[in-house]
């Protein structure tokens, strides 16, 4: 990506843009003479209103500051062969020179709104400010600068660190909070939890990250020393093999395949970890069993098998997770790169007995039963033998 498309996507994702105006639409490139974007408030919610002008007439819809950049990623220079980017820093002039976008910038001519000084969205890892590990694996350069063309890794990692920051009061303090990654891959997740816990919040950490490929281990084991990250170890290991004598506070697993979310769940069950954070991947087990007259109409078609399939999965997944005594929310995640699920299972132990867990089992049972599943992975685990 170009010095010009970061710095667009920067001042679009950072709240840093008062006004963006694409012109000169190459010949036949689009329908609209000219697309503008301004900040606007809806809901209370910080958003660019992007503004599209067809001869005769406008049309309007809202974005976040990510999605904002993706458009214009889009349109310049593929639609629009110039833009003019107005910033409380400076005015922008970026035209496209032989394929190339060229800046020439200038003093602003524009002031913030009150209301625009406090748009920026405050990221626990924020566009603009150095980070370390975020430079080495090409999210950023070494200056702060978000890559334009990995806005959607920068946004997945902000998400998954809020998503991991609500509860981190669970995690404990006076001691290494001991955290296990089953399924690691090339762990740009585990070295985020890594600068949350410890570079953040200040905890001790002793975070284990797990994965089979051997090269791929060596590699995050690697960079973790040259980043100087202490308590961060990297392993290669089976998530089915792998087991702890130590207690651990927090299991994670990302994008595991088909019923390895299952075993890890179980074995994060079984250690009685204080949370437990999820996010399954492909998922075939339920899908062949589901037999139900009322549903045949959706289950009639393969598509929709597969998804209700996934969706029904997690349901039972998470009130299992409820039996064995966790607090347990599904969240909107985002995309992950091996994956389309965008579904997080977050469950946080809980404190005492649970007067509704008798409940919740026959609430298990029936959904199983109403949905002609015979057998389920998570029915095979001690966490549900006792019961299910």
């Amino acid at each position: 990506m170009s010095p010009a498309s970061d710095l667009i996507a920067n001042s679009l994702a950072a709240g840093r843009c008062l006004l963006l105006v694409l012109s000169k639409p190459r010949r036949g490139s689009a329908p609209y003479r000219k697309v503008s974007l301004r900040p606007v408030i809806v809901k209370r919610r910080e958003l660019y209103q992007a503004t599209y002008q067809f001869p005769g007439k406008e049309t309007h819809e809202n974005l976040d500051g990510f999605g904002a950049a993706a458009l214009v990623a889009r349109l310049l220079p593929g639609v629009f062969e110039h833009a003019d980017l107005f910033t409380p820093e400076a005015d922008h002039t970026i035209r496209v020179r032989k394929g190339v976008l060229q800046i020439k910038s200038g003093p602003p001519t524009r002031k913030p709104t009150p209301a625009l000084h406090n748009r920026s969205k405050a990221y626990l890892i924020p566009p603009d400010v150095p980070c370390p590990f975020l430079a080495a694996i090409g999210v950023m350069t070494e200056s702060g600068q978000v890559r334009a063309a990995k806005y959607h890794k920068f946004r997945q990692i902000n998400r998954f660190l809020e998503l991991v920051d609500d509860v981190v009061p669970s995690l404990p303090r006076g001691r290494p909070a001991r955290v296990v990654d089953f399924g690691c891959g090339k762990s740009y997740l585990t070295f985020a939890l890594h600068h949350l816990l410890h570079d953040i919040h200040g905890l001790s950490v002793n975070i284990l990250g797990l994965d089979r490929k051997a090269d791929v281990v060596a590699d995050c084991a690697a960079l973790a020393r040259r980043l100087g990250c202490p308590g961060l170890e990297f392993r290669t290991a089976d998530i089915i093999e792998h087991d702890e004598t130590e207690p651990v506070d927090l299991a994670v697993s990302l994008h595991a395949c088909d019923t390895a979310t299952d075993v890890a769940l179980a074995k994060a069950v079984a250690w009685g970890c204080r949370v437990i954070l999820a996010v399954p991947c492909c998922q075939h087990e339920l899908a062949p069993q589901l037999s139900s007259e009322a549903l045949a109409p959706l289950l009639a078609h393969g598509i929709l098998r597969d998804r209700f399939a996934a969706l029904a999965t997690d349901a039972l997944r998470a009130l299992a997770l409820e039996i064995c005594g966790y607090t347990t929310q599904i969240v909107e995640f985002i995309d992950l790169e091996h994956t389309a699920k965008n579904l997080l299972l977050r469950a946080v132990k809980r404190t005492g007995q649970d007067e509704r867990r008798q409940e919740k089992l026959e609430q298990y049972r029936r959904l199983k039963q109403s949905l002609g599943v015979r057998s389920f992975a998570l029915d095979q685990e001690p966490m549900m033998k006792s019961g299910a």
